[in-house]
């Protein structure tokens, strides 16, 4: 508390406050320990700033100390060099003798028996001032610097070894010492030369680099003038040629050659006119001119890469510019702007503003801009129509080409070929007839196969194709299906082929399919040729055969036509080689070529969908080569093929014309008679699919839009409300079957019932198709396709009924059965008598009861009643009861009287007449 309470406290606690005036001191609070604090003063000192000679005259200053410094420490250099230079006095140079040194070595190794000795001081190590004493005897250099250290002496010596060679050891001592010291000196000195060395080329470096930057300024400038005076020369040049060849235009001939007269005159007696200087030259020049940018001479760029040190270089733009300045000038047009090229702008049905700018030529700025004008804040990114587009290209000057979507599909179908690229190619030849007739089985003969077998119910219910080979010729072979329902299939068949065989059996004549193949192939125009099957069986008429098919325009040979006809028998393998030997021959007649390079044209003969591989599409290739990943469009699907496999199930690279194809990798199961293409990119193949599907979305909103347009359709849809409907969810196995199972259930429904199929495709039962089924009512149909567990499950929980086929005979059976049952029933009335009411009775707890007499017939009890008066029916209903005096009877016959009481209804009176009959209900049949 007392050095708070001092003098100095208390000068210092004066109150003044700090200030920047030139007072000397000043006074600061110091913190001390458990919270007290005192002030304490302190001096205070002005910043000095100085002025610029100050600072000039400051740093010459510290560059003379700097000099002098070093000037002293290169004269102490030279003194350590003369030193070092001179040798030492030989007498006073004590030489080791090996014995001394050998001495010296077993006192060191002597063991210390005795106590030890303190160990000794470590010695200072010798400063650079100390050569002037290197002579001088170790005893006397240990008196005057006893901390000195040795560098090969024990610090743990004894004493008796220090008293057994005192002399040798401090004679060996002070040689080591003035030796080591002369070693340390010389490497200070050659590191001090090597410093010099480095800092001297250091500043040669510096010399030279900045030497070869000036001389780098100086061309940069030369240059730079030397283009600045070529640009001026040129200009003017170009100045006098345009005022030159604007005289000539504007001066007649006479007066020309006065001008030029007087020109000569001038030339001859005066002095040349001086070149008029541009105004640029007056101008003063500016202070970073172009191509002296300093800024930039550090940067690595591509121009001084390649540009062997030159300056920088013009821009392509700026080279793109000039060039057409140029030629501007050089066709006489103004400086001013272009004028504007009208193109032709193809507009689809609609387009971005930035796209329809870029067809136009224009800057979508310029767009956006007019239809501001027109009251529309638009981005250039929005979506216009086709009509607002035209409005906008015709203001600008360009005319429109409107393009329709379908476009897309231009050039991938009916490409013309030329003939000489054409090549030959093997016949497509399509089995058709009545179902039943062997169509099956004679191509079973002739591939030795058994595919019927593999057939359920022993009918063909897809469209096959097969390849077989006659005679080093191949042909392919397309079965068609001969069952009523597979009309469609049929008519496929006959489109994408090049003969038609028509199988009839001889023991069954021509029959309705017959017909209906036979309508097939004479609407596609092709060739038929005539295979009269089973002529092996004892019921066999060939003849007949031939005379029915008169009936229908088909004449064969025999008959006097010139339609072919071949007697065969598929189970015998009876004259099979005839049948291949007119088909190779019409063949002939049709000179069949195609391009096999070039891209695949084809159709799609049947699809399906596979659990294992996928959609897949039996494909027809009909002109090209279908290769393994190529780009394919079939139908609204598209894919790129990941395999291709042949009727042999094996799997090949290519498909050649006529050749039928398994193709797998569509992303969807096409539409059997679809047709294929193959195009150049996946873009192109997105694009034609999503503009098929599209349009077929929007027939099928058609179809049902257009269903209740008019009035008339709205009120036979309103009378439709009162049909039964039966619906159905149909599965199958291929696309094909689906189709064909539609139209027979179509063909099915009448006026009251109808089948409706709320949804078929290709492929196995899942849960989704529960899902709609449950959802809508209807029952699923599997034909040749089973549900996976987990829709089976579902199924099961909801209540959803699936039925499983393999013949569509039962399935179309089945389906005709349940649209039976949801028929109303036929009421058909039996009349059984009449009965005339005598007296009314008025019974307590009863009612009125009718006493009357049977005249016609019986009455029944239960029966129905009609009520009759005045030829009137006042009344239809139920006899309550029958009696015959006081017993309940079953009837009362004709002539017999008896009582009788109605159900829910007493008005009756004497002389109404009352009609017993019977009403019996029917089970209606559908049509067949």
């Amino acid at each position: 508390m007392s050095d708070m309470n001092s003098d100095d406290n208390k000068k210092g606690g004066s109150g003044r406050t700090l200030s920047l005036k030139g007072s000397g001191s000043g006074t600061v609070r110091q913190n001390l320990s458990h919270g007290r604090s005192k002030q304490v003063v302190v001096e205070t000192r002005k910043r000095k700033f100085l002025t610029p000679k100050e600072k000039a005259a400051q740093a010459k200053a510290e560059a003379e100390a700097k000099a002098a410094a070093a000037a002293a420490v290169s004269a102490r250099i030279k003194e350590t060099e003369e030193r070092v230079a001179t040798p030492p006095p030989p007498g006073k140079v004590v030489r080791e003798t090996p014995a001394a040194v050998e001495e010296t070595a077993s006192v060191e190794q002597t063991p210390v028996d005795e106590k030890p000795a303190a160990p000794q001081k470590p010695e200072a190590a010798p400063v650079e001032e100390a050569p002037k004493e290197k002579a001088t005897p170790v005893k006397a250099k240990e008196q005057e610097k006893p901390g000195a250290p040795t560098q090969k002496a024990s610090p743990e010596r004894t004493p008796a070894a220090k008293a057994s060679k005192p002399a040798v050891a401090s004679k060996v001592r002070g040689r080591n010492l003035s030796k080591n010291e002369m070693d340390a000196r010389l490497r200070a000195l050659e590191s001090a030369k090597e410093r010099a060395a480095e800092d001297e080329e250091r500043a040669a470096e510096m010399t030279r680099r900045r030497a070869a930057e000036e001389e780098f300024r100086r061309k940069q400038d030369e240059e730079a003038a030397k283009r600045a005076a070529d640009e001026q020369r040129r200009a003017e040049e170009k100045l006098r040629a345009e005022k030159k060849a604007a005289k000539a235009a504007q001066v007649s001939p006479a007066d020309a050659e006065a001008a030029a007269a007087r020109g000569e005159t001038k030339r001859g007696g005066g002095m040349p006119t001086p070149a008029r200087r541009p105004e640029k030259e007056d101008a003063k020049p500016s202070r970073n001119p172009r191509g002296n940018d300093q800024r930039r001479r550090g940067k690595l760029t591509l121009a001084n890469a390649t540009g062997d040190g030159e300056g920088r270089s013009r821009s392509m733009a700026a080279m793109r510019r000039r060039q057409e300045k140029i030629k501007r000038a050089q066709s006489g047009q103004s400086s001013g702007p272009r004028e504007k090229v009208a193109r032709e702008v193809q507009l689809p049905e609609t387009i971005t503003i930035q796209e329809l700018a870029q067809r136009m030529a224009e800057r979508s700025v310029d767009v956006v801009k007019y239809l501001m004008k027109e009251g529309q804040m638009m981005k250039p990114g929005d979506l216009i129509d086709a009509d607002l587009a035209q409005l906008i290209a015709e203001e600008f000057g360009h005319t429109v080409k409107r393009v329709t979507e379908a476009d897309v599909e231009e050039g991938i179908f009916d490409v013309q070929d030329k003939e000489e690229d054409l090549e030959a190619r093997a016949p497509v030849v399509t089995i058709m007839g009545h179902v039943d007739h062997g169509k099956t089985s004679l191509l079973d003969a002739i591939r030795n196969a058994r595919v019927t077998a593999g057939e359920a119910g022993g009918i063909t219910q897809h469209i096959g194709a097969y390849q077989v080979e006659q005679s080093g010729q191949k042909i392919t072979f397309l079965d068609t299906p001969g069952h009523a329902a597979f009309t469609a299939m049929r008519a496929r068949g006959a489109q994408a082929t090049d003969i038609a065989v028509l199988v009839v059996a001889a023991d069954d004549a021509v029959m309705p399919q017959t017909i209906e193949s036979i309508a097939h192939i004479k609407a596609s125009g092709v060739p038929m040729i005539v295979a009269i099957n089973k002529i092996d069986k004892p019921t066999a008429d060939p003849q007949k055969v031939r005379t029915d098919l008169l009936q229908h325009e088909v004449f064969v040979e025999s008959m006097g036509g010139d339609t072919q006809e071949v007697e065969v028998s598929a189970l015998k393998g009876t004259n099979l080689d005839g049948l291949l030997e007119a088909i190779l021959l019409q063949s002939e007649v049709l000179e069949l070529k195609a391009n096999p390079n070039r891209s695949a044209e084809g159709t799609v003969v049947e699809a399906k969908l596979d659990k294992g591989r996928g959609a897949v599409a039996t494909v027809l290739v009909q002109t090209g080569t279908l290769k393994v990943g190529d780009i394919l469009v079939a139908g609204s699907q598209w894919g790129k093929v990941r395999a291709l496999v042949n009727d042999q199930g094996e799997q090949v690279s290519e498909a050649l014309p006529s050749t039928p194809v398994e193709v797998l990798g569509l992303n969807g199961t096409p539409q059997a008679g679809d047709r294929v293409a193959v195009v150049d990119s996946e873009a192109r193949a997105r694009e034609i699919s999503d503009y098929r599907q599209r349009v077929d979305r929007e027939k099928a909103v058609a179809r049902q839009t257009g269903a209740r347009g008019s009035l008339e359709q709205m009120m036979a849809l309103a009378a439709d409300k009162d049909r039964a409907e039966f619906p159905l969810l149909i599965k199958g196995d291929v696309q094909g079957s689906v189709e064909a199972i539609n139209g027979a259930l179509e063909k099915m429904s009448t006026e009251e019932v109808i089948a409706r199929v709320v949804h078929s495709g290709a492929g196995g039962i899942t849960e989704t198709d529960v899902s709609l089924a449950e959802s809508t009512g209807a029952a699923i149909m599997g034909f040749n396709v089973r549900a996976n567990k987990q829709a089976r499950d579902a199924a099961e929980a909801a209540g959803v009924e699936i039925r499983y086929y393999n013949i569509i005979y039962n399935l179309l059976d089945d389906v005709k059965a349940a649209m039976e049952g949801l028929l109303t029933p036929e009421r058909r009335e039996t009349f059984l008598g009449n009965a005339e009411m005598l007296e009314i009775f008025n019974i307590t707890k009863v009612g009125k009861i009718a006493g009357c007499r049977v005249t016609e017939g019986k009455v029944e009890r239960g029966a129905g009643v009609r009520l009759i008066r005045d030829n009137v029916v006042i009344h239809e209903g139920k006899l309550k009861t029958l009696k015959r005096f006081k017993d309940e009877v079953a009837e009362v016959p004709s002539g017999q009287e008896c009582g009788m009481a109605f159900e829910n209804y007493e008005d009756i009176r004497e002389g109404d007449i009352v009609e017993c009959f019977r009403v019996e209900e029917i089970a209606r049949k559908l049509d067949a």
